[in-house]
């Protein structure tokens, strides 16, 4: 009986009959004949024992008085209904069997020698908190609600899990008080009402066996099998378990078998595609299907015969297979149940799953043995197919969500610091729609943002592509001009001594200077006239093949052409792309928490990236002036450091290619529009265009009266054209030197007129390199401030 005994409780149980045979008590006195005869026969048997009124906690007795104890209950336990009734006599949430029904003994016995039956869930905090709460209803007065399900979980003879309600006849038992029992305030029950888990709390104001539960229950057991596997089902299908497929099959395998109270069927479901008009696995989910038989997709036709087709995709009923031999004889020439068959199926539901008159899929039970599944059985499904159809179509809309989640990330990303707005416009169509009004999504505004730009562009990159390309053209001719001249030693045919002449022609071409019409003048003349002449070749001669091997394997499959040096310059943009990227994104999250600002990037020949601050596109956040103050010193930062990441990475790359920066200031506020056929935000307005003009053209301008182009590599640019402007930058550039960002080299200049655009001047800043990247610290607004009162 060690296992009785672990369990810390505010009760001591003592095992008494007192109050039932205190009723035969007054059954004897009473004017029944027929009740006071019963209660004289129930009475003698307890003479000389009063340890069964005085209550004993000494469970061997239980064997000891067995006898008497089945007679003291006889009537409490009527032979009639004993087959029938699942009872027991017990202990309150212990699993002490003092008396048991016929039935009950019966599912003990069938599930299996030695079977001793646990009440789920017993021995955790939860049921001390729930004994404390009996006390203080029973014994204090207080009336809480502490209604909880108790189960037993017996398998029976099939060792299908069957399950069992607890309901407690508490009318034979009486709570006393030990002298460890406190005495309990409402301040007392407003304190453990507010701390319902904390179990220490619950055990100090009410301790372990403060009190005595002297006399016994009586435990009416129900079979709720079938409503615990529709509440399993429901439960596993709303559950987010699905995350673990595995755990999820096998627990929802096993709550079919209770259901339908069969040992060995399995279950599979397909999803149907009615576009296709096919089956098809549902990855993920591990769920496996016997109609796919292991393949990821089967046309419906071929899966189902007409007959099934009809009912399931067309009606949307239950189509069954009682006897699969007798099916797969009667299908004559076709054989869609031939694969069925094959994997054993003797017996078979498929039901469809769908919703609104449309089929999302089949469930399908199988067994292994002939007639356990058919259509008197199928009907039972009724009751769970409901459940399974909302988390079909849940977990479909799931996957549409997911897909548009994930083409909004990949394709039109809105950005995290504006998403607020795109959601509050969302719900208002969506509230315009509900109410019948025809909805239309409106344009998003941002008003009074500040623009901040910055780019770090690749220095001469046209001139590198060119460069390369025009190498790998010279390549390529000079290996045709190669093989070419082995044919006309072999040959000596006036063809190829045409072609070696125009191949020159074209080497000569480009010898100097790369023209733009060069590239393609020459991929077409290779194409029409090289191709074809070295197709007859490789089928004249084996030593002229292996040339022409050699020369082909060299030739890039997607462009056609050679593909080496321009491979080293597109690797080597890419990697800069992609270095420089990343400490933009990675500073952008700190920038961020400073204060919530719109911020885009793009890949270019280089980086460049938009920034607008403002207080319409902050949601809760109150604007100040200081905060673009603060974005424009983390700007100069973090262009150093994206400078200083290309010069550590330039003498690794296959290219190395030199970069240039530049920052635009704007000190008037614009306002920006989402446009919705672009998917993308753009300045507003005529007077706010001067702002897109002169970003676009600003990195061609040159410094005026020179022919020196303004960007430099080593130099960061900015363009400004206010005194206000010039003084703030001066006076960050000159805190950040003394954090080892810049030189001393510091120059102002003017830029020549750009078109439409005059008036521009620049601070060009050289940046100091380090070698080795120190870890990032970002300077505040604040940190420059403290730097000027020193």
């Amino acid at each position: 009986m060690g296992k009785h005994d672990r369990k810390k409780m505010p009760f001591k149980h003592l095992i008494s009959f007192e109050k039932l045979l205190s009723k035969y008590d007054e059954h004897l006195r009473g004017d029944d004949p027929f009740l006071a005869a019963t209660a004289e026969r129930i009475l003698a048997v307890e003479k000389g024992f009063p340890e069964l009124r005085n209550g004993f906690s000494d469970f061997t007795l239980l064997e000891k008085h067995k006898e008497l104890i089945e007679r003291i209950l006889q009537d409490t336990f009527t032979e009639a209904l004993s087959g029938n009734e699942i009872k027991v006599a017990t202990l309150p949430y212990q699993d002490i069997i003092i008396k048991s029904s016929k039935r009950f003994q019966n599912i003990i016995n069938e599930a299996g020698e030695g079977y001793e039956p646990e009440i789920r869930n017993v021995g955790d905090d939860l049921d001390y908190i729930m004994s404390c709460v009996v006390v203080l209803n029973y014994y204090y007065g207080y009336q809480l609600d502490f209604s909880r399900p108790y189960f037993y979980d017996i398998p029976d003879a099939n060792g299908v899990m069957r399950h069992y309600r607890i309901l407690y006849n508490a009318d034979f038992i009486d709570i006393i008080p030990t002298d460890k029992a406190k005495e309990i305030t409402q301040e007392d029950v407003d304190e453990l009402l507010a701390n319902p888990n904390d179990a220490a709390l619950w055990m100090e104001k009410i301790p372990p066996e403060s009190f005595i539960s002297k006399g016994f229950v009586i435990a009416n057991l129900f079979d709720v099998t079938m409503e615990q596997a529709i509440s399993n089902i429901k439960s596993k299908l709303i559950s987010k378990d699905t995350l673990q497929p595995v755990k999820f099959m096998n627990d929802l395998q096993e709550t079919f078998k209770s259901f339908f109270r069969l040992p060995n069927i399995k279950v599979g479901f397909a999803s149907f595609d009615a576009k296709k008009e096919q089956f098809e696995e549902v990855a993920g989910i591990g769920f496996e299907s016997f109609l796919l038989r292991g393949k990821h997709a089967v046309d419906c036709k071929q899966a189902l015969c007409v007959d099934s087709y009809t009912k399931l995709i067309d009606y949307n009923s239950y189509f069954t297979i009682a006897d699969m031999d007798r099916m797969v004889q009667q299908s004559g020439d076709v054989q869609p149940y031939k694969g069925l068959q094959d994997q054993g199926v003797q017996s078979a539901i498929f039901a469809p799953i769908a919703y609104e008159g449309n089929l999302l899929g089949v469930l399908e039970i199988v067994s292994q043995k002939k007639g356990v599944l058919n259509g008197v059985n199928a009907q039972k499904l009724d009751d769970v197919l409901p459940f399974i159809v909302s988390a079909v179509v849940r977990a479909k809309n799931e996957d549409n969500n997911r897909i548009d989640a994930i083409i909004q990330n990949e394709c039109t990303s809105v950005h995290s610091s504006v998403y607020w707005r795109f959601q509050e416009e969302a719900k208002r169509f969506m509230l315009d729609e509900t109410e019948g009004r025809s909805p239309s999504f409106k344009e998003i505004v941002f008003k009074d943002v500040y623009p901040l730009f910055g780019q770090i562009d690749i220095k001469d990159s046209s001139h590198a592509r060119n460069l390369a390309i025009q190498r790998d053209l010279m390549i390529q001719l000079s290996e045709i001009d190669a093989v070419l001249n082995i044919a006309l030693k072999k040959w000596n045919l006036p063809i190829y001594e045409e072609l070696i002449f125009r191949v020159n022609n074209h080497l000569d071409s480009i010898k100097e200077m790369l023209y733009t019409n060069s590239e393609q003048a020459i991929f077409d003349f290779v194409q029409d006239e090289i191709s074809p002449v070295f197709e007859h070749l490789k089928k004249s001669d084996k030593e002229i093949e292996s040339h022409i091997l050699a020369y082909e394997a060299k030739i890039d499959m997607g462009t056609g052409s050679y593909y080496d040096h321009r491979k080293n310059y597109d690797e080597s943009v890419t990697q800069i792309n992609k270095t420089l990227s990343a400490v933009i994104d990675k500073r952008q999250e700190s920038a961020q928490a400073m204060f919530p600002h719109y911020y885009e990037r793009y890949k270019t020949d280089g980086v460049e990236h938009n920034m607008y601050i403002g207080s319409s596109i902050s949601e809760s956040k109150e604007y100040n002036p200081l905060y673009l103050n603060n974005l424009r010193l983390w700007q100069l930062q973090v262009m150093c450091e994206m400078e200083n990441a290309h010069y550590s990475l330039k003498p690794k790359l296959p290219v190395p290619l030199d970069a240039a920066s530049l920052i635009l200031v704007y000190n008037t506020s614009l306002s920006i529009r989402f446009r919705m056929d672009e998917k993308q935000f753009d300045v507003d307005g005529t007077y706010n265009a001067r702002y897109e003009v002169i970003k676009k053209r600003i990195d061609k301008s040159y410094i005026k009266g020179t022919e020196q182009r303004l960007t430099q590599k080593g130099v960061l640019s900015i363009v400004y054209s206010q005194k206000k402007d010039e003084l703030e930058y001066l006076r960050y550039i000159k805190f950040l030197k003394s954090k080892g960002y810049f030189t001393d080299k510091i120059e102002i200049v003017e830029l020549e007129g750009l078109q439409g655009v005059s008036g521009l001047k620049a601070i060009r800043a050289q940046i100091l390199y380090k070698r080795e990247q120190e870890p990032e610290k970002t300077y505040t607004y604040q940190d420059l401030m403290d730097a000027l009162k020193d």
